[in-house]
C-alpha cells in the first residue's frame, strides 16, 4: 500500500505492507535508528515516537495508519530547543546510562512540556509511566524533566 507522510518535517512517500509496523518501517526502510525495539507489546516505550504530536508505541501501530500524519522521532526532535534543552538536562542530572530507553523517555518529555508546560511532578511521573527504564530508576529522570519545566515557564 501506498502510504504518504512527513517524517521529522520532511515527506515521505513509500510502499509497505499492510501489516508493516511503524517501528520496522522507520528502522529498516528509513534508517531511523532512535526509536528501539524492546518489548514489542507496547509496554516498555522504547519504540515511542510523535504522531501528530501524541506520543505512541510504534511497535503497536501499522504504517497504513499514519497515512497523511507528522512523525516525530527523537532525531527531528533533537534538532529543536527543546528537545536540545531536554537532552541536556537528561546528562546534566544523570537521567541516562545504557541510553536505551533515553529516546522514549526524551520524546515523551518533549510531548508532555508541549501538552502542560505547568506538569506538576505527579503529572510529570503519570505522563512517563509507559516508559520502562531497567538503570537509573525514574528520580534522576523526573528532575531532569522537573528542570526544564522549571526554565521553560520563565
Amino acid at each position: 500500500m501506498k502510504v504518504s507522510f512527513k517524517l521529522n518535517g520532511s515527506p515521505v512517500e513509500l510502499d509497505v505492507p499492510p501489516n508493516e509496523i511503524l517501528l520496522d518501517t522507520l528502522r529498516f526502510r528509513l534508517g531511523v535508528r532512535g526509536p528501539k525495539r524492546g518489548c514489542e507489546r507496547a509496554e516498555c516505550g522504547t519504540c515511542t515516537v510523535l504522531l501528530d504530536g501524541k506520543p505512541v508505541y510504534s511497535c503497536n501501530i501499522f504504517t497504513v495508519q499514519v497515512d497523511g500524519s507528522e512523525v516525530n522521532t527523537i532525531e527531528g526532535i533533537a534538532q529543536k530547543e527543546l528537545g536540545k534543552e531536554l537532552a541536556e538536562s537528561f546528562s546534566r542530572e544523570g537521567a541516562v546510562q545504557c541510553g536505551f530507553c533515553t529516546p522514549g523517555f526524551i520524546t515523551t518529555s518533549y510531548a508532555l512540556v508541549k501538552e502542560n508546560p505547568n506538569a506538576s511532578e505527579l503529572e510529570i511521573k503519570k505522563y512517563l509511566e509507559g516508559n520502562l527504564c531497567r538503570c537509573t530508576g525514574y528520580k534522576k529522570i523526573v528532575e531532569a524533566v522537573k528542570k526544564v519545566i522549571s526554565a521553560y515557564r520563565k
